[in-house]
Parts: C-alpha cells; sequence; structure tokens
C-alpha cells in the first residue's frame, strides 16, 4: 500500500506541475491541444480541472497510506481502497471506449495513460490483498 500511496500522490504532483509550469506540461502530458492553448490564454478551466483531478490523486494516496497504517484510520477505508483500485484497473483497461469519449488527445497518450493506470492499479491491487486481514475495520 505503500508503494501504491507514492504512486498516486506522484501523479498528484504531476497533475500540480501542469499547473504550475503551464502549457509545456499540459502538451508533454496529453492534455490536449485545446487544454494547453486555454492555459497560455489565461483560462481558468484548465487549472480547476487539473486541481480537482489533483485532489482526487491526492485522497487516493492518502487512503492507500491509511491503509498501510501510515495515517489515522480513514472512513469506510477498504471500501474506498476497493473502489480506487477499480477505478485505476477499469481506466487501465477500457482504452478504446476512453478514447472515443474524448476526442483531442493522441493516440500515444492514450496508450501511455492506460499503462500507467493499470500499473498503479495493479500495484493497489496487491497492496490490498497483502493489507486486507488488516484492514478489518475496528470495533469501539
Amino acid at each position: 500500500m505503500i508503494a501504491a500511496g507514492a504512486l498516486s500522490a506522484l501523479a498528484a504532483f504531476a497533475h500540480l506541475g501542469c499547473i504550475v509550469f503551464g502549457a509545456p506540461w499540459y502538451r508533454a502530458l496529453g492534455a490536449g491541444e485545446w487544454i494547453a492553448r486555454a492555459a497560455e490564454a489565461g483560462d481558468p478551466y484548465p487549472t480547476s480541472i487539473t486541481l480537482a483531478i489533483a485532489a482526487v490523486l491526492g485522497l487516493w494516496s492518502l487512503y492507500a497510506f491509511s491503509g498501510a497504517g501510515l495515517v489515522r484510520r480513514l472512513p469506510l477505508l477498504r471500501t474506498a481502497l476497493c473502489a480506487i483500485t477499480g477505478v485505476y484497473l477499469l481506466r487501465g483497461s477500457v482504452l478504446p471506449p476512453v478514447m472515443a469519449a474524448f476526442p483531442g488527445r493522441s493516440a500515444a497518450f492514450w496508450w501511455w495513460s492506460s499503462g500507467i493506470c493499470l500499473g498503479i492499479g495493479l500495484v493497489h491491487l496487491v497492496g490490498l490483498i497483502q493489507a486486507w486481514p488488516a484492514l478489518r475495520a475496528r470495533k469501539g
């Protein structure tokens, strides 16, 4: 779970890097040319959506660290960790429908991002399986 938390945190920081470093990072990370241009123009949309994604990834990181016992136990820990793992695995494995739903990004972006999500999902799955007995809800 520590590795899973670190990977989610790294993903969150990469998204924050887009906000700090702007259009070149949006382009490098494959957000799409229209997002990069919107960031260059000072449109608040890229920053808003990127902050939201970074916040979710940061929360997922905290849940993984909680599952590892590094931070206090968070509410609905097992349920959240199962859902997080499922989202990563689903995002990593449903490439064609995701590509069709979000046009404007390169095929390379979709293959790389799907591979990364699948990898992070597998790390979460392994961590979840290893930590499962310790994740039982504590009584009173």
